[in-house]
């Protein structure tokens, strides 16, 4: 998969990508950090089948629910369960400074043998069960409780620590927020609260976990997504499915755990993964609801949204035996942290000193959190399509001003469709003629709009809104010309006409592993670690609540 990034010259083609992905579009939901909260959670782990997008319902180990958690988080999503068995597992939603304690029951098959949860980066004590090579062990119906201080605010990781490589690989893994005691105050008024301000204004609401990522100033965010990469290999859950079934090992297994010929022998190597997984699903699933039915062990989706100018906070874990370059079209990412560590300066404790990457890393086993943000600047147009003098065609937001702050952006107007603008390109028109190119006026060339597909959210207009098309007309023009005419006060077609929701027009960009191979499912594109995200107008209220 070609990348793209923001350069100073842009090709629209590049931006076009998703109305080749409109078929996977329809119908999707939004992402969010859906989690349980604590301090104390009551896990159980145990057997099920996990769906997916080939039509497989693959035989899988995972963490769920011990019964109704304390609560679910965030709170604007009223819909959320918490099943018996779910991949990834319940994420745990915890406070810095809290005593967290996890009590976990063994509900796996006998032939399992004993199971664990490790929780890298804590301390932690552990009571009952019995001791196991890594951590102490629930044997099978049996209990363990683990408890440790959440002293590092950030995103980590939990899997099992008995024979990792199968019961890893099976799908138990999961992760744990600790959320910040100390919210910066900077973080809820000014600048940093400024999208907050927009939201309010548009009826929007906060789906954050909080504020902040950590007990810093510089760690506020706008928006926020988990992201938890993993791998299957079908022939190792195959195996696994068919020695728990012997009706052999199940006799032996019924006069005792510890019976000779109990215990599983599954092969994990050679490995060969097909399904390439984030937060338990692939593409297409992954864009449904979280919590969707059809989905019954798969809760969490990954579908991320945002505004222009929003910070937008990633949260990725690497849940499997192998490295996935993350990439982020559309902007780099800068690092914030990883494993609860936040990066900061050696010589000025007060700055940032994470890396700008263009993919970012997801190590097996390791966590990073990463801001991620898109204004528009370096496409060399306008992206709301605001043109100069009194508009014609009834769209009162094309003449609003863009007032540069010191870095350039509209800063000064957050209740503005246009707020956050880069306002260099402010009155710049796309294109003078509708399949013009530069030569003609526009800063870049529009493909034939014939060639491609109406979107569900991109209708081939390169501007963001609802009347995204009314705003594809030239400035002098009085009313439209015909389609695919080269006067000067012709639309650019295809129009903007079909949305899901009905006022949704963004731009579309691919988020996906770097290695070709994972964005397929059983070698067929597209499928695996693959999503879409979409950059909305600031009037398309992004409700996370599904």
């Amino acid at each position: 998969m070609r990348a793209m990034k923001m350069t100073n010259s842009i090709s629209i083609t590049r931006l076009l990508v998703a109305p080749l992905m409109a078929f996977l579009l329809l119908g999707a939901a939004h992402a969010a950090t859906p989690g349980i909260t604590g301090p104390t959670f009551n896990l159980t782990a145990q057997q099920a089948f996990l769906n997916q997008p080939d039509g497989s319902a693959v035989y899988s180990w995972g963490y769920g629910c011990n019964g109704a958690p304390l609560g679910f988080a965030p709170a604007a999503i009223t819909t959320a369960t918490c099943p018996t068995m779910q991949v990834p597992g319940p994420t745990l939603i915890v406070t810095e400074g809290q005593l967290v304690t996890v009590n976990l029951s063994n509900g796996l098959p006998i032939a399992a043998g004993n199971t664990s949860i490790l929780f890298p980066g804590f301390q932690v004590t552990a009571t009952g069960g019995q001791a196991g090579l890594l951590t102490t062990e629930a044997v099978p119906g049996g209990t363990v409780s683990y408890s440790f201080t959440a002293t590092t605010p950030g995103t980590h990781a939990y899997y099992s620590g008995t024979q990792g490589d199968l019961q890893i690989e099976m799908g138990l893994y999961g992760a744990v927020i600790v959320l910040p005691a100390n919210i910066p105050s900077n973080c809820t008024s000014g600048l940093a609260a400024a999208n907050l301000q927009a939201e309010a204004h548009w009826h929007e609401v906060d789906f954050r976990l909080a504020p902040a990522a950590y007990d810093h100033p510089k760690s506020c965010y706008d928006r926020e997504y988990l992201f938890q990469w993993a791998e299957m290999d079908p022939n190792i859950h195959k195996q696994a499915l068919a020695q728990v079934s012997d009706p052999v090992r199940t006799a032996a297994c019924a006069a005792g755990a510890t019976t000779p010929g109990c215990s599983l022998n599954v092969p994990t190597e050679p490995y060969h993964p097909a399904y390439f997984l984030i937060n338990g699903r692939s593409m297409p699933d992954l864009m449904d609801a979280n919590y969707a039915p059809e989905y019954p062990h798969q809760p969490y989706n990954g579908n991320p949204h945002m505004h222009p100018g929003e910070l937008t906070l990633v949260r990725a874990i690497g849940q499997g035996r192998w490295q996935h370059p993350f990439h982020e079209h559309g902007n780099h990412v800068r690092i914030l942290g990883r494993d609860g560590n936040l990066v900061l300066s050696q010589s000025d404790p007060n700055s940032l000193a994470g890396l700008l990457m263009f993919n970012t890393d997801t190590t097996p086993g390791l966590a990073f959190e990463g801001i991620f943000y898109w204004t528009g600047r370096g496409l060399n147009w306008d992206p709301y399509g605001h043109h100069a003098g009194a508009d014609a065609f009834g769209d009162p937001s094309a003449t609003l001003p863009c007032t540069p702050d010191a870095n350039g952006y509209n800063t000064s107007a957050p209740t503005a469709i246009n707020y956050y603008e880069w306002c260099q390109d402010h009155n710049k028109p796309l294109e003078v003629t509708p399949l013009g190119d530069v030569a003609t006026g526009g800063p870049a060339t529009l493909p034939d709009p014939n060639i491609f597909t109406n979107g569900a959210w991109y209708g081939g207009t390169p501007y963001l809104g609802p009347d995204a098309t009314l705003r594809g007309f030239a400035p002098t023009c009085a009313t439209p010309g015909p389609a695919n005419s080269n006067a000067n006060c012709t639309s650019l077609q295809p129009s903007n006409t079909q949305a899901n929701p009905a006022n949704e027009r963004g731009f579309a960009f691919m988020w996906h592993s770097h290695n070709e191979r994972e964005i397929t499912t059983n070698n067929v594109f597209p499928g695996g670690m693959l999503m879409m995200m979409l950059v909305d107008s600031r009037e398309f209220v992004i409700d996370e609540s599904n």
